[in-house]
């Protein structure tokens, strides 16, 4: 039968390349010549002071939690539509989660309710770039700005996205990144902090080198080197950086062809959408995303499970996306809604999203269609 992926990580055709050259240096732990490569690339690319690789994501935004300090009782405002580690690095250091609504058309955090839900207690804004969509981030740096408040980025899945001409993950003070296996570009697992207030830089770098001066004392600034600050083991292996190096070098045309299939898809569902069997992504004119996802939204929440699992019987991987946090057994224990959740709890429940990678072939992408029109077409039938 025929299966078509939700994901397929792209080859650039030089990872073996790369990784030939990591072991014919000898150098195999992090922090090597490939690992220094990916942080300029990331640095120059996204207008950074300073960008550090991590092992994921996860541990980048562990890491950001680290320089800014956060201790307990502090508040962290973030959507609850999202992955839990962005509300968990905060938890770690016993930080609460205050979850806000997301927007009805980007899914993104809704920056209109952002500042009824600050309080005395609150440290930092996490606005997350849903499917690589830029959230209104001159809106939410004005509301921190004026209550010296933090804001860290989530861009797992920005990467080559803007906002207002600039990179997703550039206005923050800080904005992590994702290579994980699912990312338009990847490593497996892998992910970057980057650092856009210079005064953090130093203890980011502390920090990075498990809570040592060891930086200092590569460049010949300290005889030995000790331990200074907290810290912990963030930096990959100099393997997954070549890997990523390689990845790297193709990530413009990789986004160019995932944008090609994301249009394809957007162009296709036009019609249901004018018929409102199903909504498409709204991507607002001062955006420009990357490909890095396509979802549809159902007419309603109660039909989604069984309209995936017909797809999934036809080859279609298919799949759904976030059960929002605060509904959680975590969220509920960790963390605090401010207002209501309308549309994180309903617009959750009506998402499918669609098998999409670099390089997908016309003929699975017609086949996707037609399965997806077909569901759709039987539906409105049994209304």
């Amino acid at each position: 039968m025929r299966h078509i992926p939700f994901n397929r990580p792209s080859l650039s055709g030089r990872e073996h390349e790369c990784l030939l050259e990591v072991l014919a240096g000898f150098h195999l732990a992090g922090n090597g010549p490939f690992g220094g490569r990916c942080q300029k690339w990331l640095e120059e690319r996204h207008q950074s002071r300073r960008a550090f690789l991590t092992h994921s994501c996860t541990g980048a935004l562990e890491m950001a939690a680290l320089v800014l300090d956060v201790r307990p009782g502090d508040e962290v405002i973030l959507p609850s539509f999202t992955f839990v580690s962005t509300a968990n690095a905060f938890v770690l250091r016993g930080a609460v989660p205050v979850f806000v609504d997301i927007r009805p058309d980007t899914l993104n955090l809704d920056e209109s309710l952002v500042e009824a839900a600050i309080t005395a207690r609150t440290r930092v804004i996490v606005p997350v770039h849903y499917a690589g969509v830029g959230c209104e981030m001159e809106q939410l740096c004005t509301i921190a700005r004026a209550r010296s408040i933090r804001i860290i980025e989530d861009a797992a899945q920005g990467l080559l996205a803007r906002y207002r001409c600039r990179p997703l993950g550039s206005y923050g003070d800080m904005s992590t990144l994702s290579f994980h296996e699912t990312k338009n570009v990847v490593a497996g697992e892998a992910g970057a902090l980057l650092i856009n207030d210079e005064h953090l830089v130093k203890r980011a770098q502390i920090i990075w080198e498990k809570g040592t001066d060891r930086s200092q004392f590569l460049e010949g600034k300290v005889d030995k080197y000790t331990w200074r600050d907290v810290g912990s083991s963030f930096q990959p292996s100099e393997i997954t950086a070549a890997f990523l190096w390689a990845q790297l070098m193709e990530a413009d045309r990789i986004t160019r062809e995932r944008l090609s299939v994301w249009h394809v898809y957007h162009k296709a569902f036009e019609p249901f959408e004018k018929r409102g069997l199903v909504r498409r992504p709204v991507v607002p004119p001062a955006t420009e995303h990357n490909g890095h996802m396509y979802y549809l939204l159902l007419r309603e929440g109660g039909i989604r499970a069984e309209i995936l699992a017909r797809l999934n019987e036809k080859g279609v991987n298919a799949i759904f996306h976030y059960v929002p946090l605060h509904l959680s057994a975590g969220g509920r224990r960790f963390g605090r809604v401010a207002g209501s959740m309308q549309h994180t709890e309903t617009l959750s429940e009506r998402l499918i999203r669609l098998p999409l990678w670099a390089g997908m072939q016309d003929d699975d992408l017609s086949y996707v269609v037609d399965c997806v029109a077909e569901e759709l077409e039987r539906e409105l039938s049994r209304t």
